[in-house]
C-alpha cells in the first residue's frame, strides 16, 4: 500500500533538492572518513600479522641489557653486558633440547658500504651457512660457500642494482683497505620479522668472515630458537627462562616470542585506528549539525501544512513519521554515494600509504563500508527526532494561523 506521508517526504526534498544535498554532503564526508581510515588502519595490521607470522615458531633471545631497537637499527644497551656468551648458548641449546629443530646465534652491527662507488649503509649479519637456509629464503642465486661471499636483501638489490657476481666493499671508505665480498644469492622479501633480523636492507656473511673482520667470537647479540612444534614454545622459553635467568631480580637474558611482539605492534595499531577514527566521527557530528538544522527549516517552512494535516485528523504519529522519512531519505543518499566514495577513496589510501591492497577486499577490512553507512544514516535518523517531534507536537490552530 501506497505511503502518502513518504510521498510527502520525498517531495519536500526535491522541491529542496540543493539544501538537501549540500546537508547530505557531510554525512558524505563522514562514511568516508570512518570507512576509508578504518580500512587504512585495518590493512595495517593485516599486513603487519601477516608479515609476523614469518618466524612465528621462532624464540629470540637476546641480552636482558639489550634494548632492541627498529629493525635495521643496532641494539643499544644499558650495561656492560650485551652479548650471549658461548657458555650461556650451550646452555639455551641444553634447555631447548629436542624441542628445537634449530638454535642459531646471529651476529650483527650496523655498517657502511660501496657498491660501484656508491655508498650505502645497512646492517651486516653473521650467520653459519648452514643455518642461514633454515630461517631465510634466497629467491635467486646460492648459499653463502666460500668464506668471502654474501647474501643480500631484496631492497638492498633492488636499490643498488645488485645481482649475482656483483661486489661490495663493506666499512667506510676511511677504514684503508677495506674487506670485499662477492654476491652469490639474493634473499626473498621478509618486511618486518619477529625474529628481529631484518634482511631486507642487510648483508648476510658467514660467521667465520664477519669474526674475522669484527672480532667478537663467541659473543652473539642475539640467539634464535626454531622449534619443531609452534605448540610447545612456551615450554621450551620456560626452560630457556629456568636454566639462564637464576636470579629473578637480574635476569640474564630477555625471551620473546611472534605473540607477545605481534601483540605490541597490534595494540599500538588499534590505538591508531580508535583516534583515526574518532577524527572521522567529529565530521559526522557536523553532520548531524546540518541535517538538524535543513530538518528545522522544513518543519518552520512547512507549518500550514501541517496545521491542515493535524486538523483534519491526520495522526500525530504520521506526522512523526512524515518527517523521519525525510530525515532518512537524507541518510540514505548521504550513505550511499559515502559508500561509494569510501570504496574507491578508501582503496587510493591503502595503495598509497601501505603499498599494497591484497588485504583491501578480506571482510575485515571491507566490512568499514556498510559500518560507515550505518552509522552516518543513523546519525541522520537522530538529527531528524526532535524536529518530527515539534512538528507532530504543534497546535494545529497556531499553525494555521501563521504566515
Amino acid at each position: 500500500m501506497k505511503d502518502i506521508f513518504f510521498d510527502l517526504s520525498v517531495r519536500s526534498v526535491r522541491l529542496n533538492f540543493t539544501r538537501s544535498m549540500l546537508a547530505s554532503i557531510g554525512i558524505v564526508i563522514g562514511v568516508v572518513a570512518i570507512s576509508a581510515m578504518g580500512m587504512l588502519g585495518t590493512n595495517m595490521q593485516l599486513q603487519v600479522k601477516d608479515q609476523m607470522s614469518t618466524g612465528a615458531d621462532t624464540i629470540v633471545i637476546t641480552p636482558d641489557a639489550v634494548r632492541m631497537g627498529p629493525p635495521g637499527s643496532s641494539p643499544t644497551s644499558s650495561s656492560a653486558s650485551t652479548v650471549i656468551t658461548k657458555s650461556q648458548l650451550s646452555k639455551i641449546k641444553l634447555a631447548a633440547g629436542t624441542n628445537a629443530s634449530a638454535v642459531i646465534p646471529v651476529y650483527s652491527t650496523n655498517t657502511e658500504f660501496t657498491l660501484s662507488s656508491t655508498p650505502g649503509r645497512g646492517m651486516i649479519y653473521g650467520i653459519a651457512p648452514d643455518h642461514i637456509t633454515k630461517f631465510l629464503t634466497i629467491s635467486n642465486g646460492t648459499n653463502i660457500e666460500g668464506e668471502n661471499e654474501a647474501l643480500v636483501g631484496s631492497t638492498i638489490a633492488t636499490n643498488f642494482a645488485l645481482k649475482i657476481g656483483s661486489r661490495i666493499k663493506i666499512g667506510s671508505s676511511s677504514d684503508g683497505s677495506r674487506p670485499v665480498v662477492r654476491v652469490v644469492g639474493i634473499l626473498e622479501e621478509r618486511g618486518t620479522t619477529s625474529d628481529s633480523v631484518s634482511t631486507d636492507n642487510a648483508i648476510i656473511v658467514s660467521d667465520d668472515w664477519y669474526v674475522n673482520q669484527y672480532g667478537g667470537k663467541d659473543k652473539y647479540p642475539q640467539v634464535n630458537v626454531i622449534v619443531k612444534n609452534i605448540d610447545t614454545i612456551t615450554d621450551v622459553e620456560d626452560a630457556i627462562d629456568a636454566k639462564l635467568n637464576t636470579n629473578e631480580k637480574t635476569p640474564v637474558v630477555r625471551i620473546s616470542d611472534a605473540s607477545s611482539r605481534l601483540s605490541s605492534i597490534t595494540s599500538t595499531l588499534e590505538t591508531m585506528t580508535t583516534f583515526i577514527l574518532a577524527i572521522g566521527g567529529i565530521s559526522l557530528l557536523v553532520a548531524a549539525t546540518s541535517i538538524f538544522n535543513v530538518m528545522m527549516m522544513s518543519v518552520n517552512e512547512r507549518v500550514q501544512e501541517i496545521g491542515i494535516l493535524l486538523s483534519i485528523g491526520t495522526e500525530k504519529s504520521e506526522v512523526r513519521r512524515m518527517f523521519v522519512y525525510e530525515a532518512f531519505i537524507l541518510g540514505i543518499l548521504g550513505a550511499v554515494v559515502g559508500g561509494v566514495m569510501s570504496l574507491i577513496i578508501g582503496y587510493s589510501v591503502v595503495s598509497a600509504m601501505i603499498g599494497t591492497t591484497k588485504y583491501f577486499f578480506l571482510p575485515e577490512s571491507i566490512a568499514y563500508i556498510p559500518i560507515g553507512m550505518i552509522i552516518g544514516m543513523v546519525v541522520c535518523l537522530l538529527s531528524g527526532l526532535y524536529p518530527a517531534w515539534r512538528a507532530s507536537n504543534m497546535d494545529p490552530i497556531d499553525a494555521l494561523r501563521s504566515e
